[in-house]
């Protein structure tokens, strides 16, 4: 889940590296480090901390150079330490890394026997000594890269110096992330697009083991292994995204901005197929045999997008009326599913890299099942292996903890679910009518929502010494409880537990003292009555109730605390109830002094198992 950056060309390849190290800061942040040629070999510089830490050991004025390397730590193997920070190097090889490199024990000792310096904690450390090896044995740096990885086990992605060709990078793939990138006479690798999208739109996703070469002349595509060369021009992807989504824009905090941003996030991804909600399911390739023959669905995600799928499943099961088996994508893989004839699977993922939901989504593909993910970014690998793709528009996510994507997930969700329950008959008409002038009124209704940020943020004043936080929610909206407590332990580090209100007597109400907060969504349904009588357990113990609802006249006087939302149709709740719970969440980490951008451990794509 590290970041790394590479550039070559006619800038100023310091400026470059750092901007674009800080725009990739989301995917780690315990160390950075950068590594350029300045004339007569490499120099590197590293130090625990986040890049401003790394801007502080650079020298001053930052030297005149053309070609570099970038990197920004989220820590696996070796403590978060100057030592363990990348750039790594061996003689006059440097590399930075992300993923795991499963055999580095074994190669470890074997370079160590053979008198090799090993001075981290780190799996990456083998790497160099492993190329500076091989072409201390004659090989070209092209083939010393090849014999190197040969060897070794796992995911990566790699960026690679060395002072034998001073003007070259190399960028290699396996398994990890990767983009190329190009401008004018310039060229640029990274982890991510918004690393490099203020420079160009026009970019290239490598594929597992594949090569790029990059020189100031051009770039070249092989694959590993001696492989034969890929033709540039055919791998192209102009990226529609615009350098100021990858900027705050005069928010305090990328998550802010992004909170504020679903009104359109919801309205950009359900804009193209509203009208002709089947005509979705025809572009992205699923046919009527297909969907008529649909017999079970199986959703793996993770984390936030986990809490999309459930919220998925009473859409398809409630409005299609097709079984949906909702799992989290690291145990799905390893729980040996059942893949029965008719059965579509659906990976949700924001960066379409995430490790454990392209593991299961390969798994399930090798057994024969007919694969759609629902993803944000064009051209990632979830989208290009699987047989269907369904893009969210909620354009580049910077901030750790997810929320416009999140929305973005639901829209698409709600899309489909409508899309298949019209093919296979089971809205006529007038439901669809109905069911599609309630989504349209969605933005709206969140942009009423969001006029509510300064009266959560004064409630959010009130909570900050809590210990701890319980979150209740019924049918449709248990999963926007578990959302909600999520945000909470991610960015302000106070334990939240999200339940079903139908659970408390089962062991949640013990928890309940004098004074626990919680929040409670209760919106007009036909629920309501129940949740009604959750919320008078909670008092009659003592707990502080925060309601979230559209039935304020309902609760007043019954709960301490009311938050008012919107009215909408009963399945799309969801919609305005998960905003208050992201501003509260947000209001509650920033009055805490924590760092709600890059909370700590946390990175923003695992791409690693």
């Amino acid at each position: 889940m590290c970041g790394i950056v590479g550039y070559i060309g006619k800038k100023d390849a310091l400026s470059v590296l750092l901007d674009s190290l800080k725009r990739l800061e989301y995917r780690g942040y315990d160390s950075a480090g950068i590594a350029y040629q300045n004339g007569n070999g490499v120099e590197v510089y590293k130090t625990k901390g986040k890049i401003k830490d790394l801007q502080q050991i650079l020298p001053c004025p930052l030297p005149d150079i053309r070609v570099g390397l970038g990197h920004t730590r989220w820590a696996t193997h070796g403590e978060p330490s100057t030592r363990n920070a990348h750039p790594h190097r061996a003689g006059g090889v440097v590399v930075v890394h992300n993923g795991i490199i499963e055999n580095y024990r074994e190669l470890r000792t074997q370079l160590l026997t053979e008198g090799h310096q090993l001075t981290s904690d780190t799996d990456t450390e083998v790497i160099p000594h492993m190329i500076s090896k091989n072409l201390a044995s004659g090989h070209s740096i092209k083939k010393a890269i090849d014999e190197t990885i040969a060897h070794l086990r796992g995911t990566f992605a790699l960026g690679i110096m060395s002072e034998t060709q001073p003007y070259t990078l190399f960028a290699v793939r396996r398994g990890s992330p990767l983009v190329v990138c190009f401008g004018e006479g310039e060229f640029f690798f990274a982890s991510d697009i918004p690393a490099i999208l203020p420079y160009s739109r026009k970019f290239i996703f490598l594929e597992d083991g594949q090569i790029c070469t990059l020189t100031p002349e051009g770039l070249e595509l092989s694959c590993l292994d001696n492989g034969g060369s890929v033709p540039v021009e055919d791998r192209i992807t102009e990226i529609a995204w615009t350098p100021s989504l990858a900027e705050k824009e005069g928010y305090d905090h990328f998550m802010l901005k992004e909170i504020y941003e679903q009104p359109r996030t919801v309205s950009d991804t359900f804009a193209e197929w509203i009208k002709d909600p089947q005509g979705l399911l025809d572009e992205s390739g699923l046919t009527q045999e297909i969907t008529l023959g649909l017999r079970r669905l199986h959703i793996v995600a993770c984390g936030t997008s986990y809490h999309a799928a459930l919220i998925g499943k009473y859409l398809i099961e409630g409005i299609a009326r097709v079984p949906v088996d909702v799992e989290i994508a690291s145990e799905y893989r390893y729980k040996k599913p059942i893949i029965e004839r008719g059965t579509l699977f659906i990976s949700i993922t924001q960066s379409g890299e995430t490790a454990d939901t392209l593991a299961a989504q390969r798994e399930v593909k090798q057994r024969g099942a007919t694969t759609l993910t629902i993803c944000n970014v064009l051209g990632s690998t979830s989208s290009r292996e699987a047989d269907s793709v369904l893009y969210t528009h909620a354009g580049p996510e910077i901030g750790v903890a997810s929320t416009k994507a999140f929305t973005a997930q639901m829209t698409a969700l709600c899309l489909f679910a409508l899309a298949l329950a019209i093919r296979r008959g089971k809205l006529n008409y007038k439901e669809a009518c109905a069911l599609k002038s309630h989504l349209l009124k969605i933005p709206d209704l969140l942009e009423k929502t969001l006029e509510k940020d300064d009266a959560i943020k004064e409630l959010a004043r009130t909570l900050i010494y809590a210990k701890g936080f319980l979150y209740l929610g019924r049918g449709i909206n248990y999963p926007i409880a578990l959302e909600g407590a999520l945000k909470l332990k991610e960015i302000s580090y106070i334990h939240a537990e999200g339940y079903p209100a139908g659970e408390m007597k089962h062991g949640p109400i013990a928890l309940i003292e004098e004074g626990l907060p919680v929040v409670v969504l209760a919106p007009r349904d036909d629920l309501f009555e129940k949740i009604f009588s959750n919320i008078e357990e909670v008092k009659a113990r003592g707990g502080r109730v925060i309601a979230v609802t559209d039935n304020p006249e309902s609760l007043a006087n019954k709960v301490n605390d009311l938050i008012e939302v919107p009215t909408t149709h009963h399945t799309l709740f969801p919609f305005v109830n998960v905003i208050p719970l992201q501003l509260l969440s947000y209001h509650i980490a920033v009055l805490r002094g924590c760092d709600v951008d890059q909370p700590r451990n946390l990175a923003k794509s695992v791409t690693v198992e």
